[in-house]
């Protein structure tokens, strides 16, 4: 009875699919990219909102009860890749931007949220951080903005960086995805967070008592951040250690800025800053810092440093020079970026580390979000060209049968980085069912091209095949296979248990490690993953340090403890 009940549903939902592209044949959309307008006919002054093209043709009010059929989704497009490639600003459009939605295609968009029994997007077959989806995507139908704000902070510390970088798993097990298109649930994240910034909607909230207790976080990425956030607000003092130069870990030197804007991620770490937590940078825990000492000043220790070891390519020629990892090529450009704007090229460039892919044919080995970085990157230095190869087969156009809703689609898709280069070069960059074999170099060292083999998926994973031998040019190759674990130095100094993986032993939704008060969380607990996955990791760890730093409150005489935080910093390290 339930496989005839499951049956009944696929082709239900078949029907509707079908049915719904037939009528988009027509099209709800105008010229310019939104649901066509009308306004001839209303009779209330009052009635300022315009009659909205439908599917079926009809023009009405905008209505929720059947939103998700009466209204096709339509994403916000990025700006035209022919104009983005020639600067390094976000891709997303601004008010001044032809792109730019209207406040009345947000609300037809939120309308198209269905009121769904069972929403899985905030499941956690959608989004880590259990987003309240379709409560913000109501109260943007309703107008209702500075409500929506404050339920997006519920759950997530950082929409603003989701809201730019997260893929979207929450719209992949989208109910409206059943038999249509999902809700455009990320662009209607970004436009709640956008405007209450604006607005002056997200301001500093300090909080009213401390606790006394001090915690140290080591990393400064979004799960770092997530913690200190979340501690901060339950009373504790927080210092939050960074190696680098400048505050965000993944956020200021991982993701580019045509991504993610540096002034956004400066402007949620100086809120924070507002609100009680302390920052140090270039304070490389385990070197110049000693963790043991570090350990003995604080209450509780959080390691939030990443998954940073990148997998290596060893292959003949690895070698030779032009080779690197792409978190070389990101973090050296994005360095040069920040420094050009704030004048101090000049004076402090290391022109020795610089990167540059201008004029150069370019292979990126690997994909995901990293490689597609890689090649947007490649694409802003003006390449000569850029190749991206990918280990497994394309993916499917739709869902394969193994690969059913709610699970991430596991589609053929085109990222911001292809359609560039499609663009410029006239067609994809990527290059399916290859593998590199070797690297050959030229009488300088330096490589010049490299040889695939195609390969073929079996039980024992993919195989080359003989005799498919390939040379491509080469000037620069950019490594972009994933990383593998946490370096290693911390955990040896502490004497941390670690997994099969190399990565911190610590329980899922415990994230006690197996030192006394040292706590693991984000990529160099789990491996690496989103940053909404980091965010996830950091609240949860902040959860388990407020619980432990509670009971060991209780254990100790307040007039015992040390209410000042850090009071000895300069002493233990005099480089910060």
């Amino acid at each position: 009875m339930l496989a005839a009940r499951t049956q009944r549903l696929v082709a239900s939902s078949r029907t509707l699919r079908k049915l719904s592209t037939q009528i988009e044949k027509a099209g709800p959309l105008g010229a310019d990219g939104r649901h066509e307008i009308w306004r001839e006919g209303q009779s209330s002054d009052h009635d300022n909102e315009p009659r909205v093209k439908r599917r079926d043709g009809s023009y009405a009010s905008i209505e929720k009860l059947r939103g998700f059929l009466n209204y096709q989704r339509n994403p916000e497009p990025y700006r035209k890749p022919t104009e983005r490639v020639r600067d390094w600003g976000e891709l997303n459009p601004t008010e001044e931007d032809s792109e730019y939605h209207t406040s009345v295609e947000r609300k037809v968009q939120a309308a198209r949220c269905m009121d769904c029994g069972t929403p899985f997007c905030q499941t956690h077959a959608g989004c880590p951080v259990n987003n309240l989806i379709p409560e913000w995507n109501n109260l943007v139908y309703n107008g209702q903005w500075e409500d929506a704000i404050d339920r997006l902070h519920k759950t997530n510390n950082f929409p603003e960086f989701t809201g730019r970088v997260c893929p979207a798993p929450c719209e992949g097990s989208c109910v409206a995805g059943l038999v249509d298109a999902p809700v455009t649930i990320k662009n209607i994240e970004y436009s709640i967070v956008d405007r209450a910034w604006k607005e002056g909607l997200i301001t500093p909230r300090i909080p009213e008592n401390r606790t006394g207790m001090t915690v140290a976080v080591v990393g400064s990425g979004p799960s770092g951040l997530a913690a200190a956030d979340q501690l901060n607000q339950m009373g504790h003092k927080v210092t939050v250690y960074e190696r680098a130069d400048r505050i965000g870990g993944l956020l200021m030197y991982g993701i580019p800025n045509m991504k993610l804007e540096k002034d956004t991620v400066d402007r949620r770490v100086n809120l924070l800053r507002e609100e009680g937590i302390e920052f140090v940078t270039n304070a490389n825990i385990g070197h110049n810092v000693d963790i043991n000492e570090l350990r003995a000043n604080v209450d509780a220790l959080i390691l939030c440093v990443g998954s940073t070891k990148p997998r290596d390519l060893p292959v003949p020629g690895r070698e030779l020079k032009g080779i690197h990892f792409a978190m070389e090529f990101l973090t050296a450009n994005q360095k040069k970026l920040l420094m050009t704007k704030e004048g101090t090229l000049e004076s402090q460039w290391e022109k020795e580390n610089w990167i540059t892919a201008a004029g150069k044919d370019v292979i990126v080995i690997g994909g995901g979000d990293t490689g597609t970085d890689c090649i947007g990157t490649s694409m802003r230095h003006r390449c000569k060209s850029v190749t991206n190869f990918e280990l497994m087969p394309q993916p499917p156009m739709s869902r394969a049968p193994d690969n059913p809703w709610p699970q991430w689609p596991r589609v053929f898709g085109v990222d911001y980085g292809h359609a560039e280069a499609k663009a410029v070069f006239g067609k994809d960059p990527r290059v399916y069912s290859v593998m590199t074999k070797e690297f050959i170099g030229d009488e300088n060292g330096h490589v010049k091209a490299l040889v695939t083999q195609d390969v073929e998926i079996s039980k024992e994973g993919p195989k080359a095949i003989e005799g498919s031998e390939r040379e491509w040019p080469a000037d620069l190759v950019v490594l972009s296979m994933g990383f593998v674990a946490p370096e290693q130095y911390i955990v040896e100094e502490l004497g941390l248990d670690t997994d099969q993986r190399k990565n911190i032993h610590a329980v899922y939704g415990d994230y006690r490690t197996n030192v006394e008060g040292v706590f693991a969380g984000g990529d160099c607990r789990r491996g690496q993953s989103l940053v909404v996955w980091a965010i996830n990791e950091g609240r949860g760890v902040a959860d388990a340090c407020h619980q432990y730093l509670q009971q060991k409150r209780d254990s100790v005489p307040s007039s015992a403890h040390v209410s000042g935080a850090f009071h000895n910093l300069s002493s233990m390290s005099p480089t910060l």
